[in-house]
């Protein structure tokens, strides 16, 4: 079974498109016309002034895509059904780490664009986050098993690296968009949205939970984080990567 068919029920609903992450995506995408969305998922940065073939392995995602989304193609990122240097642009939104076999599937993006965008993370980082660190350690064996995003960088051979920091109010519940407010991840729901949470132990989930809910209840966790709570955003480790093969 597809990895989000199994864990992706619900993902449109704590997975929203953040402006500030748009319009830095669309910085990257330039003056492309034509955008293959590849692991596109429910679309949420894709862009809505050009054309955009979207190719997604989960039917489960398919199926939460808004009415106003590009139809999309169900097929792996590792064989893509689109032609040779067919689109202006290749575009993978936080899915490279999920794919198979990541560097044939950069290889395909590299086939079918001139132009590849690919926002990844630095799994290090994310192993460094305290949801990590002093609650769910077992999430870091998952994260250095991804390709990072120096990985996928210096595979594409990357024209430039540009970090996204989260800010505290970031509205697309990736894993560490609540590094400001931790009583967030104390919501199933918000759990279920972050594929870190959904691929590790679910005991080990549930013991990191209880801990943290004591931790907030007791006011540890805010004494243990009081730097956080002055910070206006955070480099969680998410970088966007533009790389260019060719011209059309």
């Amino acid at each position: 079974m597809e990895l989000y068919d199994r864990i992706g029920t619900g993902y449109s609903l704590g997975r929203r498109t953040d402006p500030r992450w748009m319009a830095a995506v669309l910085g990257a995408l330039g003056a492309a016309r034509t955008v293959a969305d590849v692991g596109a998922g429910t679309g949420s940065y894709e862009p809505d002034d050009r054309a955009v073939f979207a190719v997604e392995p989960s039917s489960a995602m398919i199926r939460q895509r808004p009415p106003s989304a590009s139809p999309a193609v169900r097929a792996v990122a590792e064989a893509l059904p689109i032609r040779d240097q067919a689109v202006d642009a290749a575009l993978a939104v936080l899915t490279v780490h999920h794919w198979t076999d990541w560097r044939a599937g950069l290889a395909e993006l590299r086939r079918i664009a001139p132009r590849q965008v690919v926002l990844a993370y630095d799994t290090r980082r994310h192993t460094e986050f305290w949801f990590v660190r002093e609650y769910v350690p077992e999430i870091a064996a998952l994260e250095l098993s991804r390709p990072s995003a120096e990985d996928i960088a210096d595979e594409l051979g990357a024209d430039s690296v540009t970090a996204l920091p989260v800010p505290w109010d970031f509205t697309d519940g990736v894993f560490p968009a609540y590094w400001r407010r931790p009583a967030a991840y104390l919501d199933p729901g918000v759990r279920r949205a972050c594929s870190a949470l959904a691929q590790t132990d679910p005991a080990a989930v549930d013991r990191g939970i209880r801990r943290l809910r004591e931790d907030l209840d007791s006011g540890r966790w805010q004494e243990r984080h009081r730097e956080l709570v002055a910070l206006d955003e955070w480099d969680a480790g998410f970088r966007l990567i533009t790389a260019t093969t060719g011209t059309r």
